[in-house]
């Protein structure tokens, strides 16, 4: 049995930030500390910090007035920073800024007239937030069929966004599409879809043709999880999303000699650790290669807690009782 971990996989440049950003803030300010949103979509990430006293919250009325609360990584809606002003809280933004970036660009679009397609998903809380930014003059599309069934007022310019974890070949049809339709449509001046996204995907598209079977580690609300899966589908082989090594289903093995494992943006290594231990202990044989590119992008923390360094950078552990797992080597000074 072979083990093909790619490069890159887990975390990004945006989920280390956040991360870190959230371990600091309760360094600093002790708990109880209160984020809006999920800081990021991994169902042991979110675990670990509730463990350590972090209050996950889905309206800002939750959070008790003059408050610390801790923006997640997928953005805001401009209604949600006004309702955290008149609640006095102390806000601190772990926005993602590929995300901030989408969002100044539909601000713009919106203020010079166009109709904006949003290429995400509905109820994403990235989603959520981009259509905050002018709910009257942004439509969602999900599909090719949305893009086909787009209706405009006669000489209404229109212009399209993506969501930042999107799939790469699903953004590609639904633009085409549009451009078919509306020719002259606008685009962001570079891709919206975050290099990680890319670099992920590309990463499971090039590995996965020498493989029997993909297992993609990372919990169901993340979408560039989903994504990761739905690649290595289309490369013809089959491929399933697990939380963790006791998602395995044996049964997924037989005939398999060759298995792809990576992870979403949102999945610490120590869960990718934890799956490859799985194949050591039932497979003494079993040779682990990794293969592909480190990535080295690094984003700035928030101001406010960039002079505030833990006596130890924590990242989630797998179980309560287990020693928080250090940051990855190099990455802990995001400046």
């Amino acid at each position: 049995m072979e083990v093909l971990l790619p490069q890159p996989r887990g975390f990004c440049a945006g989920v280390q930030m956040a991360v870190e950003c959230l371990d600091r803030v309760i360094a600093r300010y002790g708990a109880p500390v209160f984020a809006y949103h999920q800081i990021v979509h991994n169902r042991h990430v979110v675990a670990s910090f509730e463990r350590r006293g972090v209050r996950f919250v889905d309206d800002v009325t939750q959070v008790p007035r003059g408050a610390v609360v801790v923006f997640s990584a997928h953005g805001v809606s401009p209604e949600v920073r006004a309702a955290a002003e008149q609640r006095c809280l102390k806000v601190i933004d772990a926005t993602c800024p590929l995300v901030t970036k989408v969002h100044t660009e539909a601000r713009r679009f919106a203020g010079e007239g166009y109709v904006v397609a949003f290429i995400g998903h509905r109820g994403h809380d990235e989603t959520q937030g981009v259509l905050g930014e002018a709910a009257d003059r942004i439509v969602v599309l999900e599909s090719v069929a949305d893009a086909e069934s787009l209706v405009l007022a006669p000489q209404q310019r229109l212009a399209y966004l993506t969501q930042t974890t999107f799939s790469v070949s699903e953004t590609a049809a639904i633009v085409a599409a549009l451009l078919r339709r509306f020719p002259h449509a606008r685009g962001p001046s570079k891709s919206d879809i975050c290099y990680a996204t890319e670099n992920r995907q590309g990463a499971v598209r090039q590995w996965s043709r020498d493989c029997d079977l993909a297992l993609v580690i990372g919990s169901d609300n993340s979408s560039n999880t989903r994504r990761l899966v739905e690649t290595g589908q289309a490369s013809g082989i089959p491929a399933h999303r697990i939380d963790g090594a006791g998602d395995i289903d044996p049964r997924w093995l037989r005939g398999v000699d060759r298995v792809l494992v990576t992870a979403g943006a949102s999945v610490p290594e120590s869960l990718v650790d934890e799956v490859v231990g799985w194949f050591a202990d039932r497979h003494p044989d079993c040779v682990v290669s990794r293969v592909g590119e480190t990535e080295d992008v690094t984003f700035r923390l928030p101001v406010e807690v960039r002079d505030s360094v833990p006596r130890q950078v924590r990242s989630p552990q797998l179980r309560p009782e287990a020693e928080a797992m250090a940051l990855p080597s190099g990455e802990h000074g995001l400046l």
